[in-house]
């Protein structure tokens, strides 16, 4: 726990000396303690409640050199962590929005199933064993009745107070905590915090929750990575699409990115762009490699789409040139096909064959698409966080 010592205190006193000078520093290993100085900063209302603050710094934990491994553990490491000050009457509500929270995410990043455990009071804790009784049948009630399967892990809870973990599952079938939901009676009461009750003259402690619903984002990223075999979806894609071109004439390149800038930023006027204009990321290889050289390129960088412009796509006027679009790679492979097949206007190379009276028998390699078009099929491939 943290002692509320003020500044200067290990240094800094002798005369003559700037308050800090000569004092002992630290790497920092959580958030906790500053958000509960931010609290602390204004006089408070029982009406501000619940106050919520979110912080993405580094965190810092000496961890044994035999301990770290890879991203899924590190000395120095970012948290999406965030500190929840509400009244005792607002803990069951808060802790069911987080659950609900925690669930939406996982279910939007399609990471399968998750385990939750409710981890129990330690050996060695802080405060009485009747918060710790209080706090613990909050956080059983709360998961009780958000109606999910979760196991309780008698003794593993934090030593300030109970808590929820949400675990995923790795390859190796390994549990890597990542979500975390803790309720806490004792730091508020280190740090003194209270807040103004609803009688007059008459003050309360707040209860402090603790929660990360992505947990360590280096640990995260591993495990999202792993899950999706390197293949992440077109939303969250770093390698959305890219524009191969055939051949080395100056105006097939020159329009190939043309198409490139308008892909990428579709309301872009002339002149330098903002960064948050930039709505897809595309990029353009038009290099004097072979076409079947970009393209196994492109499939290994683990693009989602990549559209090649050649000559003969430069035949028509500019609004209704076309790119050959692929789907090169992408893990909902099926439903992404399904959003093609109602842009498709005219096809130019298949892999294979088609059946009989027109029906497409196989998947389509490449599909001839305007710009226009293009940018509604990433839009709606976005939308639909596929």
């Amino acid at each position: 726990m943290f002692a509320v010592v003020g500044r200067g205190a290990q240094g800094g006193q002798d005369p003559g000396r700037q308050i800090g000078e000569n004092e002992e520093y630290g790497l920092k290993p959580m958030n906790c303690p500053g958000h509960c100085l931010l609290f602390k900063s204004h006089k408070r209302s029982y009406k501000d409640l619940p106050i919520r603050y979110a912080d993405f710094s580094p965190l810092h934990r000496n961890e044994l050199s035999g301990a770290l491994s890879g991203l899924t553990r590190l000395r120095r490491f970012h948290q999406d962590d965030g500190h929840i000050f509400c009244r005792h009457d607002q803990i069951k509500q808060e802790i069911a929005e987080t659950l609900d929270f925690v669930h939406l995410v996982y279910q939007t990043l399609n990471l399968g199933a998750y385990k939750l455990r409710l981890g129990t009071r330690p050996e060695q804790f802080v405060g009485s064993v009747d918060e710790w009784g209080k706090a613990e049948t909050r956080l059983r009630l709360a998961l009780d009745e958000s109606g999910r399967v979760y196991d309780t892990s008698h003794g593993d809870g934090a030593f300030y107070g109970p808590k929820i973990d949400i675990l995923l599952t790795d390859a190796n079938g390994k549990d890597h905590q990542t979500a975390t939901i803790q309720l806490d009676f004792q730091l508020p009461k280190r740090f003194a915090l209270e807040y103004d009750t609803s009688a007059s003259n008459k003050k309360d402690m707040p209860v402090l929750i603790h929660r990360a619903i992505l947990g360590s984002l280096e640990r995260f990223t591993a495990l999202l990575l792993e899950s999706y075999n390197g293949k992440l979806p077109f939303w969250m894609s770093p390698y959305q699409l890219i524009i191969l071109t055939v051949g080395e004439k100056a105006n097939i390149r020159q329009r190939a990115l043309n198409m490139a800038q308008q892909l990428a930023f579709p309301d872009a006027r002339p002149g330098p762009q903002f960064l948050k204009a930039r709505k897809f990321m595309v990029d353009c290889d038009n290099s004097n490699q072979s076409i079947g050289k970009k393209i196994l390129d492109a499939r290994k960088k683990g693009y989602s789409l990549y559209a090649v412009v050649g000559e003969r796509n430069l035949e028509q006027p500019p609004d209704k040139q076309t790119l050959d679009v692929t789907l090169a790679s992408h893990p909902k492979e099926q439903d992404v096909q399904k959003i093609i097949e109602k842009f498709v206007q005219s096809r130019i190379w298949m892999s294979q064959s088609e059946s009989h009276e027109g029906k497409i028998t196989n998947k389509v390699a490449a599909t001839s698409l305007t710009v226009q078009q293009c940018q509604e099929l990433m839009t709606e491939m976005d939308s639909r966080f596929l």
